[in-house]
């Protein structure tokens, strides 16, 4: 079965592409594409740099998945102090 799925917010567009059949490679794939929200100095910038308009993240859904356990855990609502 294939399905894919979007969300946008203010500064990035959210997109999982699924086909729970296929094992090709690109075919299960969650990307991260930042949007245009300011007329002035484009872009969201970071101390490791800038992720602008059309800037692209792309992963696979394990990858995405991983992250998503990193981020439940790090930002869970018990926890209070964000440890390296």
């Amino acid at each position: 079965m294939s399905y894919k799925k979007s969300k946008s917010t203010k500064r990035f567009n959210f997109t999982i592409n699924r086909d729970t059949k296929s094992h090709k490679a690109g075919s299960n794939t969650v990307t991260i594409t930042g949007r245009e929200y300011a007329t002035v100095d484009r872009g969201y910038s970071t101390n490791t740099g800038t992720f602008g308009p059309s800037h692209e993240l792309t992963m696979t859904v394990k990858e995405a998945q991983a992250l998503q356990k990193f981020l439940n855990e790090t930002l869970s609502k018990g926890s209070s102090k964000i440890t390296s």
